[in-house]
């Protein structure tokens, strides 16, 4: 697992709450009890921060599962 991929995968286990080893590219509201739309907006203004970019509303919008997340991170070059 890259550094990046490391840094997402713990971010997302923290704030969801849950097994690092059960995030993948599917995780989603949908199969993850603790992502609710609270914890969605967290999710995205931690990997802001952690990665020093901006996502914009359309963005944060059609971010439906975890695949999601590391398309948009990797339309800003950071490979996940």
């Amino acid at each position: 697992m890259s550094e990046n991929s490391l840094k997402l995968y713990k971010l997302l286990a923290e704030i969801l709450k849950v097994d690092i080893k059960k995030i993948n590219e599917k995780t989603s509201p949908e199969n993850t009890e603790s992502w609710d739309s609270f914890n969605g907006l967290m999710i995205v203004a931690e990997a802001e921060k952690q990665f020093g970019i901006s996502f914009s509303i359309d963005e944060v919008i059609g971010i439906k599962n975890v695949g999601d997340l590391i398309k948009s991170l990797g339309k800003r070059g950071i490979k996940i």
